[in-house]
């Protein structure tokens, strides 16, 4: 279906009245509607309206610079493409019917029914006049017009003769080409060719070569050209393209050139039968008031005839009535009569005029530019379709029209594709964006419009506020947000602030909520109101975990760690113990023992250890005995009590009862260990467990720390069987009369009773255990266990007399080192000079303590003399005198003990002490001279004075 053309465009389908029913054509316009058009259309504005109100419109030419525009009244308008007048030439006096341009567009040529042909230049006053007396129908101009001397041209009109004008030596001469045929209707001239079209039909004149060379009969039952004139356009330089009344014919013209000897060009005649091939030929179900090449198509400018005549036979049907006709259509077509586009034009008083009435214009252009329906950027052609009252203008529609109309159509995601193929404006890109999002919108396609923001919007943060405010408003914000940028561009915080409560609000996004806060920077956004809007859910139905997690990681982005510590505790994430320590939480576990231990207790109860200070056992203790719908309880409990036992025996002592029984439940060997470690646990409710739980070890302990050890011995005995531990439970009893139970509850068992005698060395005699036992009563393996006894005594004997006699000679020893050490004297003087230090290092740490015991004592307290020097009895208060203290109670001044020492054994070697030294330590033996020889010889080495006490001395001599 043909479309409608509205003042300022092509708005749709043909014009129908209001109270025309559309509903039985819907479904055939909807596939009608799928063609896209290939033209647009306007008309043309500026001088046009003026000019055409009062006057008409006859003919139009077209440069490459300008338009010439002929009237009735016999004026050509030279206008430039937006219809602005730019000269005027007063030609003719009747209407004007044909112009023509030269190449170059210096030139216009028109005729006219007056009979003239004029030749006005465009830049010069140069003017042409040439008369022929008869109406002048047609006019072209030699396309070398401005630049050839010889000013050709060729005419026609109602006398039938084809004139060839040109300039020769004696002025402007006229050839006639060709007449006899009736009067010459159309004449367009292309390189050397020339072609015209006369009642007969179209014929081609070769004007390099002065000879017609084709002829195209006119179609057989077309109108008579008065009626509806033939149209004849070159598409190239050898095709011909000719449409008169309802047929189209197209022809290609072929020459043949070879090279002179001078180097020229010559052409060589072809028959008439081998220089045009008609290539494409087609009848229409219009009379054609046009007709114009179109790259590899042809646009056709149709006159559809009235209603009435609709269904006659084309060939023989005459043009409509005045005031009964349709608008006139534009139609692309193939050479094969394929229409791709129709167009109707809403021309001004169409109901009016006739088919003759309209002509078609093209603006030169180059073909070849034209290639997948797509023109060059600038080389698109232009259509001029002229009407007595209008001129309007086609040209093929590029990009943003394809766009346009695939917007229109709804085909958006294709839209999309053109854009992007032919990288459009910014501003039709963001367009295109805008409809194709609102489209999906109306489809409510929220999720696909989503995926398409980053395309759409791209760098634009206006756009993509403006976007994640309209899907806020429409509730369906949480889909756009994971395609929301946080950088080239960053949005305004508000826009992040929004879409973050979108999430929190709706369930079903908490867990993109998540990943959401975990990705984006947490300096886009304040977190306050995201937090808000969180905190309001808590303890209410929507609150799930994603949504914890999210609330906890908005905490740790504000700060709050233990605010995040308790809601991850509660989540029970792995790598809780983590943060933890990363941020010194131990304060903040005290509540969260539970999940703690639920997460990882091998990490936990270290934890819950090694801060037992501020986390106190009996809260540990407290929330797991309250968390037995949880998790099993029992066992984290016996876990944490046993790790404090053994870090700590006292730290759970209120407790022990309860690990008794933990550790019979999870543990029952740690169960013994444990009972001989504590004392804190009642000893009958742990006997109770363990005959509860049949744990005989367990009993005999118990029994035996209740003081109940026969009982205990009988367990051994009777259930345990085991001799050798009833063996060492009596020996570590010390209770003789346990003995005798054991050997009376053994007597019945051999076999008891030869272990027995084998343990009994050095516990009972042998010999009593033999009289207690009944006559004849056989003991396996008698014999060597007797030899055994026998050979276990004597070697206990042994080494009994071997450990007195060597700790007789111990004592011997330690008696004589005694001795030797109460010989010897103590310094008190208060000064400590270089001797001390000397016998300091040689007689290591056990005499320096010595003397520095010595000096703690009390000289008065510890000699026979009262404080008093047992020479010249003067008490040792006087100052800056040194004293000599012996260990047999004896003291003297230092000076008194030198000067004794001289008088009684002058014989004696002396030991080189001045009165005067400060000799802080000396060493003094009351023995003989032959006892301690080594320590004489040290003495002598060191050049340490040998001293002895006066009186002791004295009295052993």
């Amino acid at each position: 279906m043909s479309r409608k053309l509205s003042d300022n465009g092509i708005d749709g389908d043909d014009e129908r009245d209001e109270e025309e029913e559309y509903s039985d054509e819907e479904e055939e316009e909807g596939e009608e509607d799928e063609y896209e058009p290939r033209l647009k259309y306007q008309r043309m504005g500026g001088s046009v309206q003026s000019l055409l109100s009062s006057d008409a419109a006859t003919c139009i030419a077209v440069a490459e610079r300008m338009i010439a525009l002929g009237t009735y009244s016999g004026a050509v308008h030279i206008l430039d493409f937006l219809g602005n007048q730019v000269k005027e030439f007063a030609a003719h006096t009747a209407a004007v019917n044909d112009l023509c341009f030269d190449t170059e567009g210096e030139y216009i040529g028109s005729c006219s029914d007056d009979g003239s042909v004029i030749i006005n230049s465009l830049f010069t006053n140069e003017r042409m006049k040439f008369e022929y007396h008869r109406p002048m129908k047609a006019v072209a101009l030699d396309p070398d017009y401005a630049r050839k001397s010889s000013r050709r041209f060729v005419t026609g009109g109602l006398a039938g003769n084809l004139y060839l004008n040109a300039k020769k030596w004696m002025g402007y001469r006229d050839q006639v080409l060709h007449s006899g045929e009736g009067p010459v209707h159309a004449v367009k001239w292309r390189s050397s060719l020339i072609a015209w079209a006369n009642d007969a039909g179209v014929k081609v004149y070769d004007a390099a070569n002065d000879q017609r060379i084709t002829f195209i009969e006119r179609p057989r039952g077309s109108p008579h050209p008065e009626l509806l004139v033939p149209h004849i356009v070159w598409q190239d330089d050898t095709v011909l393209v000719v449409g008169w009344g309802t047929s189209v014919k197209i022809a290609s013209i072929k020459t043949n050139q070879n090279k002179g000897l001078n180097g020229s060009y010559k052409y060589i005649t072809m028959s008439s039968l081998n220089q045009v091939d008609i290539v494409a030929s087609f009848q229409t179900s219009y009379f054609i008031s046009g007709i114009a090449p179109f790259g590899d198509s042809l646009v056709v400018l149709a006159y559809i005839p009235a209603e009435e005549d609709g269904e006659k036979d084309f060939s023989s049907t005459i043009p409509s009535r005045q005031g009964n006709a349709q608008r006139p259509e534009v139609r692309v077509v193939t050479w094969n009569n394929d229409e791709l586009a129709t167009d109707a034009l809403p021309v001004h008083g169409f109901e009016h005029y006739k088919a003759k009435d309209y002509s078609l214009a093209h603006a030169p252009f180059s073909g070849s530019s034209y290639a997948g329906g797509q023109w060059a950027a600038g080389d698109e052609p232009l259509y001029y379709i002229v009407s007595p009252k209008d001129v309007i203008i086609a040209k093929p529609r590029d990009t943003e029209d394809h766009i346009n109309w695939l917007l229109q159509h709804g085909w958006h995601e294709k839209a999309l594709e053109a854009v992007e193929a032919n990288q459009g404006r910014s501003e039709l890109v963001d367009e295109v964006g805008s409809r194709y999002l609102d489209h999906l919108i109306v489809e409510r396609k929220y999720g696909e419009a989503a995926s398409l923001c980053p395309k759409l919007l791209r760098g634009s943060a206006s756009a993509w506020e403006r976007w994640v405010f309209h899907f806020a408003h429409l509730r369906q914000l949480p889909v756009l947000v994971p395609y929301i940028p946080t950088e080239n561009p960053t949005l305004r915080d508000t826009a992040y602030e929004v879409a973050l409560v979108a999430l929190a609000t709706n369930p079903s996004f908490h867990k993109d909520l998540v990943s959401t806060v975990k990705s984006w920077p947490p300096g886009i956004y304040s977190t306050s109101p995201v937090i808000s809007a969180i905190e309001s859910q808590l303890n209410t139905s929507s609150m799930t975990d994603h949504l914890k997690e999210a609330l906890a990681e908005l905490y740790v982005i504000e700060g709050q760690h233990d605010k995040a510590f308790a809601l991850y505790a509660d989540l029970m994430k792995p790598d809780l113990f983590d943060f933890i320590e990363k941020h010194n939480l131990h304060d903040a576990v005290r509540e969260k023992v539970v999940q703690l231990m639920m997460v990882d207790s091998k990490r936990a109860i270290p934890l819950l250890i090694q801060h037992r200070d501020f986390i106190h056992p009996p809260e540990v203790v407290s929330q797991l005995m309250a968390a037995k719908t949880k998790c099993d309880c029992r066992y984290l409990l016996h876990l944490y009590l046993h790790s404090l036992f053994e870090v700590n025996p006292h730290a759970g002592r209120d407790y022990h009862d309860m690990q008794v029984e933990l550790y019979a439940d999870y543990d029952p060997k740690m169960m013994l260990p444990f009972l001989r470690s504590s004392q804190h646990y009642t000893l009958e409710k742990a006997y109770d467990i363990c005959v509860k739980r049949d744990l005989l070890k367990e009993q005999v302990f118990i029994l035996g720390r209740m003081g109940n050890a026969k009982q205990a011995l009988a367990i051994i005995i009777n259930r345990v069987g085991d001799i050798e531990e009833a063996i060492e439970f009596v020996s570590m009893q010390h209770d003789d009369e346990l003995w005798d139970e054991l050997i009376k509850q053994s007597l019945n068992k051999p076999e008891m009773v030869g272990v027995l005698l084998e343990h009994t060395v050095g516990n009972l005699d042998p010999l009593y255990i033999v009289n207690m036992l009944p006559n004849g009563l056989e003991i396996p393996r008698l014999r060597d266990r007797l030899v055994k006894i026998v050979t276990d005594y004597r070697t206990e004997t042994s080494l009994r007399h071997g450990c007195n006699d060597i700790l007789k000679a111990d004592c011997v020893n330690l008696l004589v080192k005694y001795y030797k050490e109460a010989k010897r004297a103590i310094c008190l003087s208060e000064d400590v000079d270089q001797a001390h230090s000397k016998r300091n290092q040689q007689r290591a740490s056990h005499l320096g303590e010595r003397v520095m015991s010595m000096k703690s004592m009390e000289v008065k307290s510890k000699t026979r003399g009262g404080g008093r020097c047992c020479i010249c009895f003067d008490p040792f208060s006087l100052q800056n005198v040194s004293i000599i203290a012996f260990f047999c109670c004896h003291a003297y001044h230092t000076t008194c003990l030198m000067e004794s020492t001289i008088s009684i054994g002058g014989d004696k070697k002396e030991a080189g002490a001045s009165s005067k030294g400060t000799t802080s330590y000396y060493e003094f033996d009351n023995g003989s001279d032959d006892d301690d020889e080594e320590e004489d010889d040290e003495d002598a080495s060191s050049g340490t004075p040998r001293m002895r006490c006066i009186l002791c001395t004295t009295a052993a001599g």
